[in-house]
């Protein structure tokens, strides 16, 4: 019987939301070449796989989180699957804002969050952390716990683990980068040479962006 993981992983080649390509690898806007381009925008526009995401964040978030009173969704991949989450679960939510308002109170979270509350920040996609902290750093500028972040997917970037040990916030993803070049393979999306190659970038992304 498949997991939660492999089924979510599935889904997103399926459905081209994430593509591999380490033969013809793609450009990020960093400059960096990669293996592997993301999108999980389109997920949402897939009910089954919205389904299976979003019941695999209720799961995590179940299991490693106790007594959280409010869901918060990052701009913008992030907040459609805190409102499902948000409803799943019967808990208010939030989103926050990439940035504060240029106007107004000059927020950077919309919604009802009061002092205290237990939160889970929800992002579709963890690279090193970088964004999502900002936004960890925003809800708990408003007097508010973060517990911890559940994304869809994440990377397995060493920066990311060490981003998230700095703040003290633990971080889980319904599925990860090893278990989908694992069902990449299995589904013969990829040959054993190039599931090495994706490997090699995992570990360090900027030596293989150099060497391809």
């Amino acid at each position: 019987m498949s997991t939660q993981a492999e089924i979510v992983a599935k889904d997103l080649l399926d459905i081209q939301a994430i593509t591999l390509s380490p033969d013809k690898p793609f450009t990020w806007a960093s400059g960096l070449h990669s293996p592997i381009y993301t999108d999980n925008r389109l997920t949402i526009s897939y009910p089954a796989v919205r389904r299976n995401i979003y019941e695999g964040m209720v799961q995590l978030i179940n299991e490693h989180f106790e007594d959280v009173d409010v869901i918060a969704g990052t701009a913008t991949a992030g907040i459609p699957h805190a409102a499902w989450v948000a409803e799943e679960m019967g808990l208010p939510m939030i989103y926050v804002r990439s940035k504060p308002k240029d106007h107004g109170q000059g927020k950077q979270t919309e919604g009802v969050l009061y002092e205290g509350q237990r939160v889970v920040v929800i992002d579709d996609l963890i690279s090193t952390g970088g964004s999502v902290l900002k936004a960890v750093k925003a809800v708990e500028k408003e007097g508010a716990d973060v517990v911890g972040v559940v994304s869809v997917f994440t990377y397995e970037l060493p920066a990311a683990d060490d981003n998230f040990q700095q703040f003290g916030i633990p971080y889980y993803s319904v599925t990860n980068y090893t278990t989908l070049i694992e069902t990449a393979e299995k589904t013969d999306l990829i040959d054993r040479n190039q599931m090495k190659d994706l490997h090699e970038w995992r570990k360090d992304p900027a030596a293989w962006s150099a060497r391809h």
